[in-house]
């Protein structure tokens, strides 16, 4: 499993175009987002534009490393046969998932600390030492349960169709877990839909932080029940994608 993770993330890094996207796309977007913000606190919260976005788009990067690498990168491999030559070697199900789980995850790292040093550098953002840290560790960590939802869709769909049913799931995890605005600006049906998305639960991790106080509860529980499923999910798709192999 190992070696799957090493072949993996060096396969990713020598895709320039997904580095930009997934490493140097969100710190540029937190640029323009952000970058001349004053510290007005964001409606319905108690941080300002530069704390609030630093959050969101170290989560938005994050996710598109661990979610939309994951799938496109699967469903082709299913396609070229290369997940059927795996299945070959000793490596089990579990392995694959988690080493597919695992290279994501490692990539997401660099887009998550590029954003932050942008954040602290360029925009002046302060925190306390252990709060720079809570973040990193709550946006990185966090971001496993999306990257089990990436291998997920990467075996429901197959290699014409992931890229519209990834970007769909993307985008609207994105909208509805208020990394683009905050969730009191939309409709109260629509708040309260948010309420139960794991993106939604997943940057209010790291802004609870920001605040001062440790994660809340909830939000915890929805992520790991949500990494759960996802995990499920993605290890009934492989076994169900073998019997058909």
């Amino acid at each position: 499993m190992t070696t799957l993770i090493k072949l993996e993330i060096a396969r990713a890094l020598r895709n320039k175009m997904f580095l930009f996207f997934s490493v140097i796309y969100p710190s540029a977007l937190y640029l323009l987002i952000a970058g001349r913000a004053d510290h007005t606190p964001m409606p319905g919260t108690t941080l300002d534009m530069g704390l609030y976005f630093m959050v969101s788009m170290a989560s938005f990067g994050a996710m598109t490393a661990v979610l939309l690498g994951n799938s496109e990168r699967i469903a082709k491999e299913r396609a070229n046969g290369w997940v059927r030559q795996l299945r070959l070697t000793a490596l089990p199900g579990r392995g694959y998932v988690a080493a597919k789980m695992g290279a994501a995850a490692a990539i997401s790292l660099p887009t998550i600390v590029l954003v932050m040093i942008v954040a602290a550098v360029v925009n002046g953002v302060r925190l306390e030492a252990w709060q720079w840290l809570a973040v990193l560790a709550c946006t990185w960590l966090g971001s496993f349960a999306f990257a089990a939802l990436g291998v997920a869709i990467g075996y429901l769909a197959n290699a014409d169709t992931v890229r519209p049913i990834s970007m769909l799931v993307y985008f609207g995890l994105s909208f509805l877990g208020g990394l683009w605005m905050p969730l009191t600006v939309l409709p109260k049906w629509a708040q309260d839909i948010a309420e139960w998305v794991p993106s939604n639960a997943y940057a209010a991790l790291g802004r609870a932080v920001e605040a001062g106080s440790a994660p809340h509860v909830k939000d915890i529980a929805i992520l790991l029940g949500y990494l759960v499923v996802f995990a499920g999910a993605a290890a009934w798709l492989y076994r169900k994608d073998t019997r058909k192999a």
